[in-house]
């Protein structure tokens, strides 16, 4: 049975190996948004909080005016607590939108703190990922012998 467990858990780093390449994927589109993307003011429509034990968290809604007309609404932009409470009570925010991308608005205040935690999550998955690549080697290896 723990020769199976052992095999089994190899998928703990390939999982942390996805979760990385996800946040790197993440803090590229935050970037290249930031970067490429038309300034508006967004009109902030609604907040809202999650207040759990394990968690807090806030979700915007806004509703953003593009310079050509265009209006883009985006419902529940999802926001951890550390960021959330920087824009809270905000009638207005300036943003950076990119239509169409994954990444399609920016909060221009948040945006140095938001690209430093999605290259910090990448950072520390890889990390993960080495580590229990290294233990399930050498438990695999030590199993073997056994």
């Amino acid at each position: 049975m723990v020769h199976i467990i052992a095999k089994f858990f190899w998928g703990v780093p390939v999982l942390l190996i996805f979760l990385a390449i996800n946040q790197g994927l993440v803090a590229g589109q935050l970037r290249e948004t930031w970067k490429e993307g038309i300034s508006a003011i967004a009109k902030v429509e609604e907040f809202d909080t999650t207040n759990r034990a394990d968690v807090t968290y806030g979700y915007i809604h806004l509703l953003v005016t593009l310079p050509d007309g265009q209006t883009i609404e985006h419902e529940k932009m999802s926001l951890p607590q550390s960021l959330w409470s920087r824009v809270k009570g905000q009638d207005s925010l300036q943003v950076l939108v990119r239509p169409g991308a994954p990444q399609e608005i920016v909060i221009e205040q948040l945006m140095p703190a938001h690209w430093l935690i999605a290259a910090s999550q990448m950072g520390i998955s890889l990390i993960g990922a080495i580590l229990s690549g290294l233990l399930a080697f050498f438990w695999n290896k030590a199993l073997r012998r056994a």
